[in-house]
C-alpha cells in the first residue's frame, strides 16, 4: 500500500504556487516563441519503437520506456521530442510548401540508468524549423533561444556553439575504426583531452590528426578562437564548417546579441542526427544545459521527405531551478480573489463572484464555517495564492482583507 502513495523514483508531483510558476514560464517562453512567427504543434506521448531507432541517432534503446500495444507492436514514451516532429513534418506537411515554424510544449521520458536524483520525466517547450539551410536561419534560431531566455528573467547565460561538422572532419582525417571513434567522442566530451591523446596514440592516428584534436581544449571562447580553428581545419569541409560559424556570429551582432555567445569546436552532439551547428546554453544554479540544439539536415528525409531543419528545446525543469537558485522572482500571474460568505449571504457571494469572473477575474467562494476563525481562512486563501478576501458578513456588510499586506478594512 505504502507504493501507491509515493511516485516513482525519477517523477515528481508539482502543485500550488510551483506549478503556478511553472505554467507562466511557460506562458511566458510560449509568448515569445509566438513573437518570432511559430505556430504550435502537439505530438503523441508515444511512438512505435522505430521512431526513435538507433539509426535516428536518439538516445540508447536501454534508456527508452518500451510497451506493447495489442497487436504486438513496441511502442515508446518519447524521450526527444525533435524526431517526432520530423515524423510529422514528412506525414502531415508533405505537400506543403516551406519553410515552416513549428513550437510545441510536452514531456519527455528518459529512464537514465546513472543518474541519480535526476528527474526522468521532463518538460521541454522548444522551436524547429523546417526547410532552410542558411546562416540566417540558424542565427534567427539562436537569437529566438537568447530572447526566451531573457524574457525568462535570466540576465547571466551563454549559448555555447560548436559545429558537427567541424568535428567530424577531424574524425575523418584521423581514420580511426568505429570503436575507437565512440570512445574517443565520450573522452572529449567530459573534456578529457589527455585520455583523447593517449587513445590515439594507441590507436596509431595520424599525428596532425592527434595535434588537432589536442587544440580542441583551447579552442573555447569569443569568436577570436575561430582564427585559431582555421589553423588546425584538416581539410575544406572543416574550413566551411568555421566559416559558417562566422556567418552565424555577423548575422547575431546585428540582433545586438553577440555578447551571449561563446565557441566551442569540441562540441559534438549528444544526438548522432546533428549535421551542423550545435548550440547549449547555460547558466548559473544548474548542472546541466538549460537548453539544447542544433542543425539536422538528414533527419526529415529518414521519414521520407527531404527538408534542411534546425531546432532547439529549453529544459522547462532546469531553467526552473536556474531562477530558483538566482532568486529571480516568476510572477504566477494575476492573483484571484476568495470570497468568504456567512451562510446567510450565498446569493450576495454567488452574484458577487459572477460579476468578478464576468470581468475575467479569478474567483473562489467558501461558506465560513461557524468554529473557524477569520484568521483560519487567511492563511487557506494565501496557500491557495489568492491575492485578497471579501468576507460577506451575515449582518450585512464585507470586510476587505490584502492577503498580499495583511490590511483590512469594512466597507458598507
Amino acid at each position: 500500500m505504502e507504493q501507491l502513495l509515493h511516485t516513482p523514483e525519477g517523477v515528481r508531483d508539482i502543485y500550488h504556487e510551483e506549478c503556478a510558476k511553472k505554467l507562466a514560464l511557460q506562458n511566458r517562453l510560449h509568448k515569445t516563441l509566438h513573437l518570432y512567427g511559430y505556430h504550435d504543434i502537439q505530438t503523441p506521448m508515444y511512438e512505435y519503437f522505430d521512431v526513435f531507432r538507433k539509426e535516428i541517432g536518439t538516445i540508447p534503446s536501454r534508456e527508452l520506456y518500451k510497451f506493447f500495444d495489442r497487436d504486438g507492436n513496441t511502442l515508446v514514451l518519447r524521450p526527444d521530442i525533435t524526431p517526432q516532429i520530423a515524423r510529422a513534418t514528412a506525414t502531415l506537411f508533405k505537400d506543403d510548401e516551406f519553410p515552416a515554424r513549428l513550437c510545441y510544449v510536452g514531456n519527455t521520458f528518459i529512464n537514465h540508468s546513472s543518474y541519480q536524483g535526476r528527474l526522468k520525466e521532463s518538460t521541454q517547450m522548444g522551436a524547429e524549423m523546417i526547410g532552410l539551410d542558411a546562416a540566417d536561419a540558424d542565427a534567427e534560431m539562436l537569437a529566438l533561444v537568447i530572447d526566451c531566455l531573457k524574457n525568462a528573467g535570466l540576465e547571466e547565460f551563454q549559448i555555447s556553439i560548436g559545429n558537427v561538422d567541424f568535428f567530424q572532419s577531424l574524425i575523418e582525417e584521423s581514420e580511426i575504426d568505429d570503436e575507437t571513434e565512440e570512445r574517443l567522442r565520450e573522452l572529449i566530451n567530459n573534456r578529457n583531452f589527455f585520455g583523447a591523446d593517449e587513445l590515439l596514440e594507441e590507436a596509431d592516428a595520424k599525428p596532425v590528426s592527434r595535434k588537432a584534436f589536442s587544440a580542441l581544449s583551447e579552442m573555447v571562447g569569443g569568436v577570436e578562437i575561430l582564427e585559431e580553428a582555421k589553423k588546425v581545419a584538416p581539410s575544406k569541409k572543416a574550413m566551411k564548417a568555421i566559416r559558417r560559424l562566422e556567418k552565424i556570429y555577423a548575422i547575431l551582432s546585428v540582433y545586438k546579441m553577440e555578447q551571449y555567445i561563446t565557441f566551442d569546436l569540441s562540441m559534438s552532439g549528444i544526438y548522432g542526427y546533428y549535421t551542423g551547428i550545435i548550440f547549449r546554453g547555460y547558466t548559473f544554479g544548474t548542472g546541466d544545459a538549460i537548453v539544447k540544439g542544433g542543425r539536422y539536415d538528414h533527419l526529415v528525409e529518414k521519414f521520407g521527405k527531404e527538408e534542411p531543419a534546425i531546432g532547439f528545446a529549453i529544459v522547462v525543469d532546469e531553467l526552473m531551478s536556474a531562477l530558483s537558485r538566482q532568486k529571480i522572482q516568476i510572477s504566477s500571474g494575476e492573483k484571484s480573489s476568495l470570497i468568504l460568505y456567512d451562510k446567510e449571504r450565498l446569493k450576495d457571494a454567488i452574484q458577487l463572484a459572477m460579476e468578478f469572473r464576468g470581468k475575467n477575474k479569478n474567483t473562489q467562494i467558501l461558506q465560513k464555517a461557524s468554529d473557524k476563525s477569520l484568521e483560519f481562512y487567511v492563511d487557506y486563501g494565501k496557500r491557495s495564492l489568492a491575492g485578497s478576501m471579501l468576507y460577506l458578513r451575515s449582518k450585512g456588510d464585507v470586510q476587505m482583507v490584502n492577503l498580499m499586506t495583511g490590511e483590512e478594512k469594512i466597507v458598507g
